[in-house]
């Protein structure tokens, strides 16, 4: 064995977040590391790539004990980590950041940026990513900085890679060029530990598995003795039966416009016109660089209008002022909640508080029981795992943190929300019940826009569907006429609705 990790255990606080975990991955071997969002994965691999130690356990590499394990032993002992969390640093260019800590010095102390450059640009076009080395991290968008992530850990020769939701950001075919490299890898001896709550992935790319629940370990083995059913019951400790929420909530759509866009257009967008009524859920889609992102935060007033005008639930929307889009009742869970959703310096109850701040609190002081029995109502609505709310938002995992974010904005009771790749690194039951919140409020009466590039989203959620091809609206389709091949073909151009 490559890695031996042994009798784990971790706690923060009252929180014991990894208990008698024992772990192995072989040489030459693709590992995925499943578990919902708190199971403890993200936990043991910061453990194994010495973020913090271990409360008991031994970790052994090529079967030699590692005292006192640190992020610099770690790179020294060949092993990359690539955080769910995207950690680069905008105001330095793409090489820059691929050598930052490692950088390549000449004599006189001095960085060798030229070597630098031609070493990151080499790894990229090993990948055939498409980006400059020279290029300023800032002007990526953020499938470019996923795969400046992945380069990195590859820049230099790697005994043991570790991935943590490296597809988030990324399309199919990046999806599948990134598998391309790790077959490569494999086959020259490198070994992976794979983290995704995207089972079709695990079940591609691994070969074998180990599942944990609430931190403890539950099985281990090879990939081909299970499938995904299996495998998801493992995850949540009961068979997880994947309902049709249109079937348990129907829609009950009314003929109120909650939103209604004439002729947008903006950056990578062009002459979009649609609307919403309540009780009505839209699913907007398309490929990566299909205007959809840019779509989205167009709509909330993030970024500018070159043409075009919305009406909201109560007249024209001032697209200039979020405070005025968030008054007039509507509200945004964005993508990318490190760089857009989280503010890391504070409290989970602050996080969760800050949209109802803006839109709603009118008092001088800030009532700190009215705070904290605000986010107890969230915290039991969403199943928020969490110790204390005063903790810092880092604190929680990823799919914790994103709950947060997603019941910050319902505190508004909007008549519209926009949401931006809701479910965003969240465990295959949260995300479930997640749907069941969008539908619920659907059912409410209030009208939802949801921005999604996963058919199994699109399929549980829309009442009709918008694809986007290269900017433009492709297709609108009611959502009896929706099918996955048929979203793929309006996605990529193969096909073109006529649209009234």
């Amino acid at each position: 064995m490559i890695l031996e990790m042994k009798h784990i255990s971790k706690s923060f606080g009252a929180v014991q977040a990894v208990k008698d975990v024992s772990f192995s991955v072989g040489k030459g071997e693709i590992h995925g590391l499943l578990g919902e969002n708190g199971a403890g994965k993200t936990t043991l691999m910061n453990i194994l790539a010495g973020t913090f130690p271990p409360d008991i356990g031994t970790i052994e590499i090529d079967g030699n004990v590692v005292g006192s394990m640190t992020p610099r032993k770690a790179m020294e002992l060949r092993i990359r980590f690539i955080h769910q969390e995207l950690n680069l640093c905008n105001d330095l260019t793409v090489f820059q950041n691929m050598f930052l800590g490692y950088e390549y010095s000449k004599p006189g102390w001095r960085v060798d940026k030229k070597k630098e450059l031609e070493h990151a640009q080499k790894v990229l076009d090993s990948m055939n990513s498409g980006i400059k080395a020279d290029l300023l991290v800032a002007d990526l968008d953020t499938a470019q900085k996923q795969m400046v992530e992945i380069a990195r850990a590859l820049l230099f020769s790697s005994e043991l890679i570790i991935m943590d939701e490296p597809t988030t950001a990324l399309n199919n075919r990046e999806i599948e060029k990134l598998f391309t490299i790790m077959r490569a890898l494999k086959d020259e001896g490198v070994s992976f530990i794979y983290i995704s709550h995207k089972m079709p992935e695990i079940f591609s790319i691994c070969d074998t598995y180990t599942v944990l629940r609430d931190g403890s370990f539950i099985k281990t083995g090879a990939i081909k003795d299970i499938d995904e059913h299996q495998a998801t019951e493992l995850l949540i400790g009961k068979r997880f039966v994947q309902a049709h929420i249109k079937d348990a909530i129907p829609a009950n759509i009314s003929d109120d416009v909650v939103l209604n866009a004439r002729n947008l257009s903006g950056k990578s967008f062009f002459d979009i016109s649609f609307s919403v009524h309540r009780g009505e859920i839209l699913v907007i889609t398309g490929l990566q660089g299909s205007g959809t992102d840019e779509l989205a935060t167009a709509l909330f007033g993030a970024t500018g209008l070159d043409h075009g005008s919305i009406d909201g639930p109560n007249g024209p929307l001032d697209m200039k002022d979020i405070k005025k889009v968030m008054q007039s009742g509507i509200g945004m869970i964005p993508r990318n909640r490190k760089e857009r959703g989280i503010l890391p310096d504070l409290t989970i109850r602050y996080n969760n508080s800050l949209a109802y701040f803006v839109a709603k609190h009118t008092h001088l002081l800030v009532n700190k029981k009215e705070e904290s029995d605000r986010f107890k109502r969230s915290q039991k609505q969403m199943g928020i795992k969490v110790g204390s709310d005063l903790d810092p938002i880092t604190s929680l995992s990823g799919g914790n943190q994103q709950k947060v974010i997603l019941s910050r904005w319902l505190q508004l009771d909007a008549d519209l929300y926009i949401m931006d790749n809701p479910t965003q690194g969240i465990d295959v039951g949260a995300k479930f019940s997640i749907y069941k919140i969008i539908a619920e409020l659907a059912a409410q009466g209030k009208g939802v826009i949801v921005f999604t590039s996963e058919y199994p989203e699109i399929h549980q959620l829309s009442d009709r569907c918008m694809v986007l091809y290269k900017g433009r609206c492709s297709a609108v389709l009611e959502r009896e006429d929706i099918s996955e091949v048929g979203i793929m073909e309006y996605s990529t151009g193969t096909r073109r609705e006529a649209l009234k």
